[in-house]
């Protein structure tokens, strides 16, 4: 059966003057730099009068309730973070990224094994030569202690921080051929590898990183040919979910949640076709969506089919194929922080939180991706990238628990998301990707707030009831 994820709430405090109709605040970024989330004047909100509001709020229409914001913490971020920063810089910047005063990140990923950013690779069940080990004797969980140690951390400071597991191959022993870059599960293995994925989230959980989201595989329809990967057809996943990984887990980890595809927004036929196998969907609890090609409304797409799934996206990454620091702010919060909330993700997750000024370390795969932050391994400085002001205005503001709420707007081009908090407190993410400065005129019930943005910029926008 399908497994309910449940998060607990948290409380978020938004403090204000109140007037007589009440007061907005906003933190507006701009693609110039000239503002990094920068707190506004408080705005009055005056009576709406006979006057259509340029953006309207509804709270009364609710559609999912989100999990969080968050970046994975890879094998390479955990050793920019925790191996090249010294323990002082080590811990404030986990403070700045996941405290309450900083980021306050609610989302984490984690892989199962190593992936294109790792060091070495390795999987927790290695097996030199050409034999095998089906009972999983040589399970070792050790080549992953770098990279949760960091998560530990990250725990240590946001104890609600929520982890998502994701494994990039098999053990080569399991697959065909043998090897970790690329082909497939063997169907011999699929009960091998089952009992894989149960004994790593067993032994995540022992070392302090409890995992509540499990997706089969890294990008499925994905053979990397020089960094770990594998190929797994829509039939394989859904007879893996309902024969193996689905009863398995549901009796050894009814509080993980099994997530299909894990993979980009241009085939959505594919997780449709898993979710068509009524033995493999009663296990699953959602659908993760990757960015790297398509276009975000597949998630829609999907929830229409299904809307007792979950839709979460769970990664995209930045790099220098991209390199205009305003154009990619604009491009992150348009797509990734509204575009799918929109489409009903629940959580959304960038790729690394952290590489180095090499953009690294990686073996293979992309060799200029960037991180949410950049940690320099000669000086220790770290850069605050575009993706770390994306996140923020949705992160510090939209709380574990709340609401997406219904906002509409006269002008299709103004792209905007709505959240109503456990505390009633209400957030509004708007965009202004024009070259012109614009006042918007936004409406809650009877009154409205005058909130000016400047040319090319984010605001986030809070208020109370």
């Amino acid at each position: 059966m399908r497994r309910a994820f449940t998060i607990a709430l948290m409380p978020f405090v938004v403090a204000c003057d109140q007037g007589s109709l009440g007061v907005a605040q906003a933190w507006i970024t701009t693609a110039d730099r000239s503002q990094l989330l920068a707190r506004q004047p408080d705005i009055p909100f005056a009576d709406a009068g006979t006057t259509e509001a340029d953006i309207r709020v509804d709270t009364d229409q609710r559609y999912q309730a989100m999990a969080g914001f968050g970046a994975a913490i890879t094998d390479a971020a955990a050793h920019v973070i925790g191996t090249v920063l010294p323990a002082s810089s080590r811990d404030s910047l986990l403070q700045d990224l996941f405290g309450p005063d900083g980021l306050a990140l609610g989302l984490t990923r984690v892989t199962i094994g190593a992936s294109d950013f790792s060091v070495e690779p390795y999987t927790l069940d290695d097996v030199a030569g050409s034999g095998t080990d089906p009972e999983l004797r040589a399970f070792d969980p050790m080549g992953a202690a770098p990279m949760l140690d960091v998560v530990r951390r990250a725990r240590a400071v946001n104890p609600a921080l929520i982890v998502m597991a994701t494994p990039w191959s098999a053990p080569a022993w399991m697959k065909e051929p043998r090897t970790l870059n690329g082909g497939t599960l063997r169907p011999d293995a699929y009960a091998s590898f089952a009992t894989y994925l149960h004994r790593a989230v067993k032994a995540f959980d022992s070392a302090g990183v409890p995992v509540a989201l499990l997706s089969l595989q890294n990008e499925p329809h994905h053979e990397p040919p020089d960094y770990p990967g594998m190929r797994l057809a829509p039939a394989q996943r859904a007879e893996l979910i309902a024969r193996h990984v689905g009863p398995l887990f549901a009796r050894e980890h009814p509080n993980t949640a099994l997530l299909e595809w894990d993979h980009n927004w241009d085939e959505p036929a594919s997780p449709l076709a898993v979710l068509a196998d009524t033995a493999a969907r009663r296990y699953i609890a959602g659908v993760a969506w990757h960015c790297y090609a398509g276009e975000v409304n597949a998630q829609a797409t999907v929830h229409a089919s299904h809307p007792d799934k979950d839709a979460w996206f769970t990664e995209c990454s930045g790099g220098e194929w991209a390199a205009n620091w305003g154009d990619n702010l604009l491009w992150n919060t348009r797509h990734l922080v509204i575009g799918t909330t929109r489409a009903w993700a629940r959580g959304v997750l960038l790729w690394n939180l952290a590489l180095d000024e090499r953009h690294g370390p990686h073996r293979g795969g992309c060799a200029d991706c960037r991180g949410v932050v950049t940690v320099n391994a000669q000086t220790r400085a770290v850069t605050r990238n575009e993706e770390y002001y994306a996140l923020a205005h949705a992160s510090r503001f939209v709380r574990l628990g709340a609401v997406r709420v219904a906002s509409t707007s006269r002008d299709t081009t103004v792209a905007h998301v709505a959240f109503r908090n456990p505390d009633e407190g209400r957030v509004l993410i708007v965009l202004n990707d024009s070259p012109f400065p614009r006042s918007l005129d936004i409406g809650d019930g009877d009154r409205s707030v005058v909130v000016a943005l400047p040319a090319r910029s984010v605001a986030t926008i809070t208020w109370r009831e």
